[in-house]
């Protein structure tokens, strides 16, 4: 072999090497049997770099190769990330590129969270992607809020704090000094007469038990009395008593329809007319023997007539003897 043929040799070997090296560093391998571009656009890539490592299903298939921004005016400043997929791993377009924090030190990484509906993804398509949240950043998300907050009520507090230092004047401290001196002693004297309440307490210790043993015995005398209650025939007596109201009910029925002797008596206005001329005449009678004793009780030796009688005089309440 030529030295000319040796030098070409090496030199083609050489520049072959040096391609290799290149597209090694970029993360690319000319060797592998399938590699398939694919892009996908992000709106913040989280620290994302190029080489980062692409993964399935946490075996890694490739790595980023390219991050650019979107020449479409449209979508001006959204990024591009171009991934190489050395494995020939098949999944459809319509699966998910999610960058991920690889650890606690930082370093984020992709991972390709395969579909298997719809067509299977080839060389060129694009992927939907997603952006994982670490544990720094949802700490960060959900401190900010508080943070926030924080400071309002911060600024509040000094605001008020200022308006207190405002408001109270040397005279208004030193009735507060006052108020608060005040409120010291009036403690003293709730703690005196918490003492002398509880030595009232013990003292009538013995009597708040006999109270107690009495309501005891009354709740006792109670229950039997509840039992006793509870084992009459209240029943019996109710129906008995009921049956006497309704006897009651038809005796004042009979005697409002005029039914036997009292109701006749009630009802009937002969029978009372009757009973008043009665009542009338008695009285008559009555009141003549008082007035003219001798008509009733006669005794004449000579044959004397008896005093006839005077129903004028007997009204007036006046004796016929002359």
């Amino acid at each position: 072999m030529s030295k000319e043929l040796k030098t070409g040799f090496i030199a083609v070997v050489v520049v072959a090497l040096f391609i290799w090296g290149f597209n090694f560093l970029k993360g690319e391998n000319i060797f592998a049997k399938s590699q398939r571009h694919f892009f996908v656009e992000y709106d913040n890539i989280q620290g994302l770099k190029k080489s980062s490592v692409v993964t399935i299903n946490g075996l890694q298939v490739g790595s980023v190769t390219d991050i650019k921004f979107n020449s479409n005016p449209e979508k001006r400043g959204k990024l591009v990330v171009e991934i190489l997929v050395e494995n020939d791993f098949e999944f459809s377009n319509k699966s998910i590129a999610k960058i991920y924090s690889a650890s606690l030190m930082g370093g984020q990484s992709l991972a390709i969270i395969p579909s298997y509906e719809g067509d299977m993804a080839v060389d060129g398509n694009y992927l939907s992607g997603e952006v994982e949240s670490d544990i720094f950043s949802s700490v960060g998300e959900k401190l900010n809020p508080l943070q926030a907050k924080l400071e309002n009520v911060i600024v509040s507090a000094d605001s008020l704090l200022l308006g207190l230092n405002q408001t109270l004047d040397v005279r208004a401290r030193k009735s507060l000094n006052k108020s608060i001196i005040g409120l010291e002693f009036m403690l003293a004297d709730v703690g005196s007469t918490l003492s002398s309440v509880n030595q009232l307490l013990d003292s009538s210790k013995v009597g708040i038990k006999n109270t107690f043993d009495n309501t005891r015995v009354i709740t006792e005398n109670l229950m039997k009395l509840s039992d006793t209650l509870v084992n009459a025939n209240i029943g019996l007596t109710i129906k008995k008593a009921q049956e006497s109201l309704d006897f009651v009910n038809q005796l004042m029925l009979g005697i409002q329809n005029g039914e036997g002797s009292i109701g006749k008596l009630v009802k009937d206005d002969e029978m009372y007319v009757n009973l008043t001329n009665m009542s009338r005449e008695l009285e008559e009678l009555i009141r003549e023997m008082k007035l003219n004793p001798k008509r009733f009780v006669h005794f004449s030796l000579f044959g004397k007539r008896a005093v006839p009688y005077d129903p004028k005089k007997n009204k007036n309440n006046e004796t016929n003897s002359n």
